[in-house]
Order: C-alpha cells, then structure tokens, then sequence
C-alpha cells in the first residue's frame, strides 16, 4: 500500500483546506494525479484510486472541499462556486510551487460535483495541466420535484439561504456492496448542500457546456449509462462541444453514479489508467490560438452578430424597439445619455460606471440610472477594476521584496482611475506612473485626476496609441509593470494584439510584470450588439470573445509567462498577471 501524509494549503481568503498526499513510489517520477470527490464526500472517498491506477511514477494529491471531509466550513456551503473554482486555482498553484510539478506533468481525475469545478476551472483559468478525467460530471442533477429548481430559487429570494438534503442512498450510488456499507458508516458524509450553490451549480454549468469549444484541454468523459442523480444528455452536449483536439468518451452500461467507485470500476479505471500514459507518452504541445480571429468559433459568432437580421423579422422589430427605448431613457439617465454621446465602450462611460452613482432628471431618472449601473456587465467592470486593482498591489510587493524599483504604464489608461486609486490606497507607493491614451479627452480627464490626488509629482498623462509601433517605441524603458485593460477586448484582430504586446515588452524589464485582460464570455453579446454604440463614430459595439487560452497565448508569445488570474462570479471579465522572461 502507498503511504499518505495528510496535509493542509491556504487558500486566498486564508482558510486551511485539508488534503491526502500519496509520494511517488518510482525512481523516474512523471507528474502528479489530482483528485477531486463527488459532491457531499471527501477525499477518503478517492483513496482507492492510487493503487487501483497502478501509475507508481505519479504521486497523488486529493483535496477535501470547502465545507466537506475535514475542511473547515459549514458542511455543504461554499460562499460562491467562484469561491471554490478559485480554491482548486490555489491548490493547483500549492501543488506546483510547494511539491515542483509544473501544471503540464499534472492530470486531473474529478467526479460529479469536482468534475463541474474542474470544467470551469479549465474553461475560465486556461490551465496548462497534461489531461482530465471527468467522472459523471453534474451538469444537471435530476430533480424529481416537478419545478423544483424555480421553487428553489424563489425560496431562495424570499427567505435567503438554506440547505437542501441529498435525496439520494447509497444503494443508488454504486453496486459494490462494501462501498455502500462505508458509505453508510462514514461520519465525514454530509447530506446537505447550501441552496445558493446547488442553482449556482445549474448556472455555471450551462454555461461551460453551451461554450465548452473553449477548453483546449485533452478531455476525457466518463458516462455511467444507469446514472440516478445527473442527466445524460448534457454531458454528451459538453463533449460533442469540447475544443480539445484530444478527447475521448466512453458510456459505461449499467454503471451507477459513482462511476469510479462501481462494483465493475476496474473497467473505468483501466480506462482512465491507459487515457493518462497515452497522454504523458506525447509531448505536452496544445492547439495555436493566435490565428483564432480567421479560423475560430468566436471569429464565426461575431460575423453573425455583425449580419443584419431581415428587416421585417420579429428578431429586428424587437432589437429596434429596444434601441428606441434607450434613445429615450438617455433623456433621464446621465450614464445611458452619455454612452450615447461618447460610446459606451468609451473611457468616459467606464469612469462613470466606476463612480456608481446614480444620476438623472429627478427621481424617476436616478431610479433608471441606478438599473443601468446594475446591470450584469457593469457590476462585473467594476469587479474587474478591483481585481485590477488587487492584482496590481501583488505586482508591487513582488517587485519591493525583489528590491526592484516600481515603474507603471498604462497604455490605454481611459481617465486613469483604477491605477490611481490602486495606487493611491496601497502601502508602497510607485517611483513612477506613466498613463497614455489615445484620446484628447480622456488625456484632460486624466490629468484632472491626477491632480486632484495630488501626485504630479509622480504621475504624468500623455497622448498615445496603443497598436502604434512608433508611440510604442516612444515609451521610456525600464518600465516594470505594465498594464492593459478593457483594450484588446475591442479588437478582435490578433495581430493588432501581438503588435500591441511586442512594443509593450520592450518597455518593460525582464522580471518586471503585465496587467492584462479579457473577456471570454459574455451573457449580453447579442444586446450589445444590436442595441448599443462603440466609442468609434457611433458604430455598433461588436465585440470577438477572446477564449482565455487564446489570451494566454498572446501574451506568452509576446514573452511574458502568466502568474496568477482573477475572475468575476459570472465568468464575464479576466484580470491576470504575467511575468517578462529573462
């Protein structure tokens, strides 16, 4: 038998979360195999499996969930799905930095619920692991209850939260006798689950299968073809859908929920076992993405969004209504008046956004204006100025514990805010700030700024084109942090990003750091599309997803290597960090 230490990783808001740790037993060791248990269980659940695998020259590593096995927390509860998808970014990050396995010697093997967490961790971080496994993924639990999900949601709405128990038994579950017997016996199995995570669940899911042409990943799905607990049919959409150009799907008949803990699961875990060697036996080369604004599903989306509807369709009828009716709320509304006037993609409606404060013609105005700022995308902005604004204070403590100076430009700064105020409410304070923008008037409110913050002495705006090699080139070097924000994702060619990136790179010192960007998905693509106007001459707003492997790339080619990554609760807006190579 291997031998386990039991361990524990801190997590971003500082909880300890608790996990097994089974060494390698080879004198060539390849990677690592991570596991991730199913929904109410633990990772005592998935101890059978580094033996059962028989992959000696791989050590395991299986984390007990927020909230479940012996992690601390209300059993069942995580404050977000967001919060516990960034929970295995940090266990990931712990395994890589404490153990030394880079994310392309690691495999991941999840079931149900850890499959759905690792799905959206592939999708919205862009991890650069070797291969998954995905177990019965929960894309969608079986609900029994007639409405029972939008009851739910209105109890939920109505009363705040509460847990709902499993419905389900053991015996259901798996036919292996001993498993449903410890199943019964386990003390560190709870039942219940926070209500705000089983219909985040629903949610968050629907989205990775409808977008899943965006996990590059080399997947392999496991289906139990007699599953009590989650339906089939999105799990075949998921894979049907997946961009990887490795994949792989095999339906196991008769197989109850606990596909990898079935009385027959040395068929599942043959399979599993021979999917991994295959995939370490190849060299961990993914799919180019820097050509994806020619030959990419985004590249075909936006082109649709670009064609005009027929014109007497209902579709047409129903988006001209719509534009008629913020032509008129643009009377009461200061934000939806001034997108009007200066785009709102502009840098002058991202500083209101930023301000969040309500203004119109009396009440009636201030009460549209405050349902404008509310909207999904403008609560997600601002969440991504915070990230900004987070990550930025992580740039500068790197950069001070190095006892490296801190230089910061912005080459498309819009009045320069988020810097600012990052700035302004950080310990460390900047040697230099350098903002640029390629708008006269975004360059007089930036400069309004800085002097109402009083540091002229260290902040200076200037004109200054972002895509232009020869305003790149006029850049002072030994700049240390750079930052891009809202910029790239109005662009959708990439060879204006790359121009862009390399100008931006030979500013910055080798060990200094990027800020970037992006935004790969998008739950209002079609409204901004035909109702709303860019900065550019009142043209349409039609923006190309950016996958956030796509981005990553860019920048990678550019020469910067990606650190760490922050993401919004809906998956709208990235905000990552890259280091310059040396």
């Amino acid at each position: 038998m291997r031998e386990v230490f039991e361990k524990r990783f801190t997590t971003h808001d500082g909880t300890e979360l608790f996990y097994r740790y089974w060494p390698s037993t080879s004198l060539a060791p390849k990677g690592a195999i991570l596991l991730f248990h199913r929904g109410h269980e633990h990772s005592g659940r998935m101890a059978h499996l580094p033996e059962e695998l028989r992959v000696p020259e791989f050590a395991f590593y299986a984390w007990d969930a927020r909230g479940h096995g012996r992690s601390p927390g209300v059993r069942g509860f995580s404050p977000s799905i967001g919060t516990s998808v960034r929970d295995l970014d940090d266990f990931v990050s712990h395994v890589e930095s404490v153990y030394g396995i880079p994310q392309e010697s690691m495999a991941i093997v999840a079931q149900s619920v850890g499959a759905v967490l690792v799905s959206i961790w592939a999708h919205d971080f862009a991890p650069r692991i070797r291969c998954m496994t995905l177990a019965s993924p929960a894309f969608k639990v079986k609900l029994y209850i007639p409405l029972a999900r939008l009851g739910l949601k209105m109890r939920f709405a109505w009363s705040g939260l509460f847990f709902v128990n499993s419905y389900v038994k053991p015996q259901f579950l798996t036919h292996d006798p001993e498993r449903i017997a410890s199943y019964k016996s386990d003390s560190l199995i709870s039942r219940p689950i926070a209500v705000n995570i089983l219909l985040a669940l629903y949610s968050a899911a629907q989205r990775i299968v409808d977008d899943a042409r965006a996990i590059i990943v080399p997947t392999q799905l496991l289906i139990s073809g007699a599953d009590w607990v989650v339906h089939h049919a999105p799990q075949h959409r998921f894979y049907e859908r997946l961009g990887s150009p490795y994949k792989e799907r095999h339906v196991l008949h008769g197989f109850y929920h606990d596909t990898l803990g079935e009385r027959d699961r040395a068929q599942a875990i043959s399979i599993v076992r021979q999917f991994i060697i295959d995939r370490f036996s190849e060299p961990a080369n993914g799919r180019s993405l820097l050509e994806a604004h020619r030959l990419g599903y985004t590249r075909d989306e936006t082109d649709l969004l670009r064609s005009p509807l027929p014109r007497f369709s209902l579709r047409n009828f129903n988006w001209a209504a719509a534009r008629f009716a913020l032509r008129l709320t643009g009377y009461l509304s200061k934000g939806v008046a001034l997108g009007h006037q200066t785009g709102f993609d502009s840098g002058s409606t991202l500083d209101y956004v930023y301000l969040n404060q309500p203004q119109g013609r009396g009440a009636l105005g201030r009460f549209i204006d405050r349902q404008y700022l509310n909207t999904i995308g403008w609560r997600g902005i601002r969440q991504r100025k915070s990230h900004i604004e987070e990550v930025l204070q992580l740039a500068i403590r790197r950069l001070q514990a190095n006892e490296q100076p801190v230089r910061i430009v912005d080459i498309a700064a819009g009045h320069g805010r988020y810097v600012i105020e990052a700035v302004e409410g950080g310990k460390v304070k900047p040697d230099s700030i350098l903002l640029r923008d390629y708008s006269d008037l975004n360059v007089a409110a930036g400069k309004r700024l800085i002097a109402d913050k009083g540091l002229i002495g260290i902040a200076h705006f200037e004109k200054g084109d972002a895509f232009d090699k020869h305003s790149l080139a006029t850049i002072p070097s030994q700049q240390t942090i750079g930052i891009v924000s809202g910029l790239y994702e109005l662009f959708a060619d990439n060879s204006m990003v790359l121009r862009s990136l390399g100008g931006l790179a030979k500013a910055i010192l080798p060990g200094g750091f990027l800020v970037y960007t992006n935004q790969p998905w998008h739950p209002q693509l079609e409204f901004i599309a035909r109702v709303l106007t860019s900065h550019r001459q009142g043209q349409a707003w039609v923006m190309r997803r950016r996958t956030q492997a796509e981005m990553d790339q860019l920048v990678e080619h550019a020469g910067f290597h990606k650190v760490t990554q922050r993401i919004d609760e809906w998956g709208i807006f990235t905000v990552s960090i890259a280091q310059r190579a040396s």
